[in-house]
């Protein structure tokens, strides 16, 4: 009966309840928007990462992490690479080499990330091949091939076909330089890397540096679906627990190699819920109002119902269901229209080709697709009932001052 009750009342001034309702709504939408597109600008950045720059793992010798320094190998064990390729969880598994070098042209240098791959396990742990612009990816036809990123081909004022010289030491530390033939040229959303990593078949890098073809630098490892990565790392610690312990290899996810995302995601998520709830702090001033103003508006009949014994418990209960529903309907106008918002963008993306050059240049793609967790919705729900709860307080104070008959003789009205 006090719930009916509450729901008639909620419509008896149409005008300030729906005032109200779509101010609740367009908190709820801005919310939830801005959720969608912090999420996906954090999916985007980190799928590029994994997908370009650093895998889903990687195994290398914790020597060189320490020093960088070419002689610091992993083990020539076949055996290693055979039984992480056959995880099923495995997408594949590439063996690189890495080393720090200088790349010069006739007119400039730079500092650059030189990776000795095999084109065939590299395309299906890296991406890049999908984000040549001009010209091809390596393969095993072309004479000492080497695929750069745009940036670095700007910087260094190259073009295709055109002569890039990598200069390294080898070995025995013995200044070394090679040339290689740009024969693609890509761009990825995060122009820092394209400024940097250069790619060379492993071949070519490896009779520059003066080693044998099996030796390998990192083992870059691909998942199917990167949720995955904790488990497979599991899987590794067990099955080679013993080079671990012999400090012969380290096995690192991408959360350890690249820590700053996985603190992006969480600051991110934590940034969406304070948002929301300074919107729904916001909102409750006027939920009280509202409720303040109807409240007075129906003084004398409070005191008529309270005279015919509607007591205070359930009086108070009374005005807590007419704030309650007042934003509950506000929310759900909001969700649904959200939901559409939310789906059209996870969908089609939204287009920030405007400010492209700034988002590329912190590592982010112009196109953002949208993402809200299901999780946020529930949540933006328990947060409204328990802001309109909080403001349903003093307009319900309000109500159990009233004097029976001193409310009925009100003449305000």
């Amino acid at each position: 009966m006090l719930a009916a009750l509450a729901w008639k009342n909620l419509w008896r001034n149409k005008l300030r309840s729906a005032v109200i309702i779509l101010a609740i709504a367009i908190g709820i939408i801005g919310g939830i928007v801005s959720d969608g597109l912090m999420s996906g600008m954090t999916d985007q950045r980190v799928n590029a990462a994994i997908a370009n720059e650093v895998s889903d793992i990687q195994i290398q010798n914790p020597k060189f992490l320490l020093n960088n320094e070419i002689q610091y190998t992993l083990p020539k064990n076949l055996h290693l690479v055979q039984k992480i390729r056959a995880y099923p969880e495995v997408k594949g598994v590439s063996a690189r080499l890495d080393c720090q070098a200088m790349a010069t042209s006739a007119s400039a240098g730079s500092g650059i990330v030189a990776y000795g791959v095999e084109p065939s396990e590299e395309v299906q742990v890296s991406d890049i091949h999908n984000h040549i612009i001009q010209g091809s990816y390596l393969n095993d036809k072309q004479r000492i091939p080497a695929v750069v990123g745009k940036k670095l081909a700007k910087k260094l004022n190259l073009e295709l076909n055109d002569r890039i010289i990598i200069t390294l030491a080898d070995t025995s530390g013995t200044i070394t330089s090679g040339a290689f033939q740009i024969v693609g040229i890509y761009k990825t959303s995060n122009d820092r890397f394209d400024a940097s990593a250069v790619f060379v078949r492993k071949k070519d890098l490896a009779a520059l540096l003066d080693v044998s073809t099996a030796t390998t630098h990192q083992l870059a490892i691909r998942l199917k679906d990167n949720n995955q990565t904790d488990l497979v790392v599991k899987k590794i610690h067990h099955d080679f627990q013993q080079l671990i312990d012999q400090k012969v290899i380290t096995v690192r996810s991408w959360h350890q190699i690249a820590p700053l995302l996985q603190s992006m995601i969480a600051m991110m998520n934590m940034f969406s819920y304070i948002f929301m709830m300074v919107i729904l702090v916001a909102l409750a001033f006027g939920i009280v109002n509202t409720m303040m103003m109807a409240i007075m508006e129906r003084t004398r009949e409070i005191g008529m119902l309270m005279a015919l014994g509607l007591n205070k418990r359930k009086t108070f209960t009374l005005i807590m269901l007419e704030t309650i529903f007042l934003s509950l309907v506000g929310a759900l106008v909001g969700l649904i229209i959200s939901l559409f918002i939310a789906h059209h963008y996870a969908t089609y993306g939204i287009d920030l080709s405007s400010v492209g050059k700034g988002m590329n240049s912190i590592g982010y793609s112009a196109i953002v697709y949208f993402r809200v967790n299901t999780e946020f919705y529930f949540t933006t729900i328990f947060m409204v009932i328990i802001i309109a709860i909080i403001s349903a307080i003093s307009p319900a104070r309000k109500a159990l001052k009233l004097q029976p008959a001193s409310a009925i003789r009100d003449n305000n009205l």
